[in-house]
Order: structure tokens, then sequence, then C-alpha cells
């Protein structure tokens, strides 16, 4: 009605202004609710230049996302454990991490400190991602349980596990990989 006052948006709203034709269309075009919209284009501005993997373990019981390179820097470990399972892995901090599924379905091994969280599916066996020494705020992804289609190249470093103190003290970047 003429001479009305707009009602100020209710909590948790916002007032898009001159977007909110624009806001709308990109929900129908894309057939996104208003969570699903925003987290979309909250991703691709706080994760410029990665891709959003997504992967999981043999059986499918578990399944995570991952925001990373698609160039992706593949750590070769020759420690006792990564040795025996021919654990290569990619480091990212835990706010690029997400499991999607499988919570449940997960069991972890742990030795020697205790730091490292080596998790892996209790049907298949897989360890798919697990929570590295090194970086024991993020999380030491496996590349060949990507699924397929998001990985560009993949440049591997071999680190001496077997001296890991060592190993990682001399190591330039390790250390912050995890860091956002």
């Amino acid at each position: 009605p003429a001479g009305a006052k707009a009602e100020p948006p209710g909590p948790g709203a916002i007032d898009l202004g001159a977007q909110s034709g624009r806001w709308a269309a990109f929900q129908e075009r894309h057939r996104l609710s208003c969570e699903e919209a925003a987290r979309l284009l909250l991703d691709a501005y706080e994760y410029r230049g990665l891709v959003k993997h997504t992967g999981g373990c043999h059986c499918g019981a578990v399944r995570f996302e991952v925001w990373a390179s698609a160039d992706l820097h593949v750590f070769n470990c020759n420690c006792s454990i990564c040795t025996k399972k021919q654990n290569r892995h990619f480091i990212v901090p835990a706010s690029r991490f997400k499991l999607l599924k499988g919570a449940d379905n997960l069991t972890t091994y742990t030795f020697n400190t205790h730091c490292a969280q080596h998790t892996f599916c209790k049907t298949c066996g897989v360890q798919s991602f697990y929570t590295p020494r090194s970086n024991p705020d993020g999380y030491g992804i496996a590349p060949h349980c990507l699924d397929d289609g998001t990985v560009q190249t993949i440049t591997t470093e071999d680190i001496n596990g077997k001296e890991w103190e060592k190993a990682v003290r001399e190591h330039k970047t390790i250390r912050d990989m995890s860091k956002p």
C-alpha cells in the first residue's frame, strides 16, 4: 500500500536489495535452495583456485569431499606404517575436508606417539584419509581414493619418515600444509 513502510528482514534473512532478482533467477536456474546456493557461492569465493574433489573407500561406506588444487603435491613416506600400506598422501587444512558419510564405519589405529590417527573403513579396510603426525590439525588424503575427473597432475616428493623428526624439522613447508 502507498505510504507503507517496508518491514526489515527477519532474523537470519538478508536484504539483497537490487540483487534479489538475480539471486532468485540463480537459484531457479540451478535448482538450488537458498542454503545450497549460498554454499556454492561461498565455496567458490573462499576456495578460489581450488577444486572440490570427492572420494572414498573401496566399498563406498566412507565418502568425503576435499578442496585442494587440481595439481597435487603428494608425499611418499618411507616410515614403517607408510611403507607397509603404501600410504601416499597430500595434506589439507581440516576446514577444507568434509566427511560426507561413514563416520560410524571408521576405525582408528595409532602407535608410537599416538599423534597420527590412521583411520580406515571397517568393511573394506581402505584408508582414504588420516590425521598425520606432521599436521594433526589437518588431513592426509590418499589421492588414489579420489573420484576420477578433478586431478590434473600429481607431483610426488619422497620424505624420509624413517628419520621422521629430522625430516619434518628440515622440511621447509610440511608443517604449514594444514594451515588455511
